[in-house]
């Protein structure tokens, strides 16, 4: 079944009109605001199992994309979800849904269903059921990890003093459009950040930050959950690699980068050492000792350290919290 229903992500999700090309889709960062919209209970992630065409029974994923306006994407995925089960390169297969009323319908190419009461149910082409999934919501291992003994704690909610052009939220978060002062060269670094919820954003568009380590190699933060994980997508070093994984969870959720970051080393101007960074996106591996070739484009070039973190603001309203690093 898989196989045969093997399509490519439309391009409506990963190159549509930006908001700087129409009139800018709202963008909510209030939970409860967000949860005014029926479509953000339908949107996120379920699991369960199937019977396949051949007869066998196995997991099964399905990331729900809201697209706004009772519209979604469902990628379905064999052997579980993204991190759990699913591998890049593994069968999926997509569906469209429109929410109508209480109940939201979906069709694929020889499948239909519908996602009700936190439930998807998908059918073949008779109407017989193939597969069911019940509504999850992952979190990160390391959600709330507290900093160790000798710790530089960059910002925990009480004041941006390690922080340039610092704003902090009413409920004490740390808005995006910030550098770090320079603290250490190489380090092990905790970080918790949160994507707006933009279902009428597409692309770039849809909760755009950036984490520049060194202030000059960028890990993208951006509203990808569900897509394919590509180099400017959420996880991935701009222009540089994609992430192993696209572990980037539904918009609102808390989310971690866990990273270890060692410098360039420099003898006067002359780089003599490239820098090396290791990545776990809500607890999965990223990125496994990636030696960075250059900067990437919007910040400084590379040079020698130590140097500040920028959390890239690019007009959108992206939320950071619990920022700490420790020497290596």
């Amino acid at each position: 079944m898989y196989r045969k229903l093997l399509l490519p992500l439309p391009v409506v999700l990963l190159c549509c009109l930006t908001s700087a090309s129409m009139a800018r889709p709202k963008e909510i960062v209030d939970p409860a605001e967000a949860a005014a919209d029926p479509d953000f209970a339908i949107q996120g992630e379920y699991v369960g199992e199937g019977v396949l065409t051949d007869g066998s029974r196995d997991k099964v994923g399905a990331q729900v994309i809201a697209l706004g306006g009772g519209s979604f994407r469902v990628v379905v995925t064999k052997g579980g979800l993204p991190g759990a089960g699913w591998q890049r390169g593994q069968e999926r297969f997509f569906m469209d849904g429109k929410r109508e009323g209480e109940v939201t319908n979906l069709t694929g190419e020889k499948l239909g269903g519908t996602i009700a009461d936190g439930k998807i149910t998908i059918t073949d082409a008779d109407g017989k059921e193939k597969i069911r999934l019940t509504r999850t919501e992952r979190k990160s291992p390391t959600l709330g990890a507290k900093p160790p003994q000798g710790a530089v704690v960059i910002f925990d909610g009480s004041n941006t003093d390690l922080l340039d052009h610092g704003r902090i939220t009413e409920d004490k978060n740390l808005m995006a459009g910030v550098t770090t002062k320079p603290a250490l060269d190489s380090y092990k670094l905790h970080m918790e950040f949160r994507l707006s919820w933009m279902p009428g954003a597409r692309g770039q568009g849809r909760s755009n930050s950036g984490v520049y380590f060194h202030d000059c190699y960028e890990c993208q933060v951006l509203d990808s959950f569900g897509l394919e994980g590509r180099n400017n997508e959420c996880g991935g070093f701009y222009k540089v690699k994609e992430p192993d994984v696209n572990m980037c969870l539904p918009p609102l959720t808390w989310q971690t980068y866990d990273v270890e970051f060692t410098a360039p080393q420099y003898d006067g101007d002359k780089r003599v050492k490239n820098a090396r960074i290791t990545i776990r996106h809500n607890g999965v591996l990223i990125h496994d000792d990636v030696k960075m070739p250059g900067h990437t484009p919007g910040r400084k070039g590379e040079g020698p350290g130590p140097r500040g973190i920028h959390l890239q603001g690019h007009g959108c309203k992206v939320q950071y919290r619990n920022i700490w690093m420790e020497k290596k």
